[in-house]
């Protein structure tokens, strides 16, 4: 069983679940989320007209042949200069990403290049051809506030109120949107739900296709929901109102499957009502040990790996 697989995020979220889908199919499509305003992505933004490139390169690098020469050219991908100088923060893959792109107009020639250098399993997409920016409106107390950029919604205290992507409603990538109807398998999260997950349902184009698509459909949720001292999005924010949020932004649509780690059955009220969220998505709520170690927020791969393939099984014999 080597299924088609879509897999929709960015940043290290989207690295985990490609880096877990690869061990279960070479068959994957990832898009990735393209308003990064931070570090060496907004930096080369500032600079050139450009996609930003660092969740791009991860996706790639977490793609990279399982061979001497693929593990060996994304360690080179991802190195990232030291120097006090202008190059100091940049990474290789960054650049190389920036350098083809203002060589060649569209980005998904520059993307699939870099992949032919990495014999990557899979393919990369852009979820937009041009960069976007992302702005939400927050509530605090009895006080809204209006945030602009990728690095400041991810971090902002609040309550979400609205989210909206700049300029808004881009066009998709028909790559992307193609990839979408042919797959057999779509994956979402985990990641910054602000930023990295929710985006993909501001896509209009991209919303539908995922919305009527015939592939199963599996939300994976984040490790870290609730956390009161994580310094990012997540906190006050628990699994059940991250699933609450996919539904306010794309109310049809219908999920086969939400994983979620056994520490969402610490609170049973919430657990509850996380459960009763998913049925109402008309999905099946899967619990699993999802972390590398007890205190940690990040899923391991291996983990990550068995509980996806047993959905999968899943889903044949139901």
């Amino acid at each position: 069983m080597q299924p088609q697989v879509v897999a929709l995020g960015g940043g290290h979220g989207l690295a985990a679940t490609l880096s877990a889908l690869r061990a279960l199919t070479p068959h994957i499509t990832a898009i990735v989320t393209v308003a990064d305003n931070g570090g060496s992505s907004g930096r080369l933004r500032q600079e050139f007209p450009i996609l930003p490139p660092g969740d791009l390169r991860m996706a790639l690098a977490s793609l990279c042949a399982d061979d001497e020469w693929g593990r060996g050219w994304a360690s080179i991908l991802q190195h990232r200069f030291t120097s006090g100088g202008e190059l100091g923060g940049h990474t290789v893959g960054n650049l190389l990403l920036a350098a083809l792109w203002d060589r060649e107009s569209d980005p998904v020639v520059g993307l699939d290049q870099v992949a032919a250098l990495l014999k990557v399993v899979g393919r990369v997409l852009p979820m937009s051809s041009g960069p976007l920016d992302i702005e939400a409106t927050f509530i605090e107390g009895v006080t809204s506030k209006i945030v602009r950029g990728q690095v400041e919604v991810a971090t902002s205290r609040g309550r979400l109120e609205s989210l909206r992507l700049l300029p808004e409603n881009p066009p998709s990538r028909p790559e992307a949107i193609a990839a979408i109807e042919e797959a057999e398998w779509v994956t979402m999260g985990p990641g910054s739900w602000f930023s990295s997950v929710l985006p993909h349902l501001l896509v209009p184009e991209q919303q539908r296709a995922i919305i009527t698509s015939k592939a199963k459909k599996i939300l994976i949720l984040n490790l870290d929901a609730g956390s009161q001292n994580s310094g990012d999005e997540y906190a006050g924010y628990t699994s059940e109102e991250h699933v609450s949020l996919m539904q306010k932004f794309a109310p049809n649509l219908l999920v086969d499957y939400v994983l979620a780690d056994v520490s969402v059955q610490a609170d049973s009220t919430g657990f509850q009502n996380l459960g009763s969220k998913v049925v109402a998505m008309g999905g099946k709520l899967v619990i699993a040990d999802l972390r590398r170690e007890p205190t940690s927020v990040h899923h391991h791969i291996t983990k990550l790996t068995h509980s996806l393939g047993n959905i999968m099984i899943d889903s044949l014999i139901g």
